[in-house]
């Protein structure tokens, strides 16, 4: 039976980011995507986009094109769609550095968990 449960924290959400990947989105893409998530619920991972696919790992990538922080739990509720990112980057619970553009994307990049 397929697992159907939705994620509950940072860990889960980066395990199961590969299935929720739109490779038509990212086709001719070539990004990298830092995210440095804080508090309970903390964690470094960054996301290689290459050529419609996509491969997730730990820790900080040298060079990304864009850096995304934010508070774990912030993220996850981001991530569920109980939180939207254009608030959440209004109130400050959202920081972007490097390629805003990259940022708007996000949303078509990967669907919500």
């Amino acid at each position: 039976m397929a697992d159907v449960t939705e994620p509950r924290t940072v860990k889960e959400i980066f395990e199961k980011m590969p299935s929720r990947f739109n490779a038509d989105a990212a086709k001719g893409m070539d990004a990298v995507i830092q995210f440095n998530l804080t508090g309970d619920d903390a964690g470094q991972y960054h996301a290689i986009i290459k050529d419609g696919k996509l491969e997730v790992k730990d820790g900080v990538h040298p060079s990304p094109k864009m850096t995304m922080t934010m508070a774990g739990k912030d993220y996850v509720d981001l991530t569920l769609g109980k939180l939207n990112g254009q608030m959440a980057f209004m109130q400050g619970k959202l920081k972007i550095a490097g390629d805003m553009g990259l940022a708007m994307k996000m949303q078509t990049l990967f669907k919500n968990a």
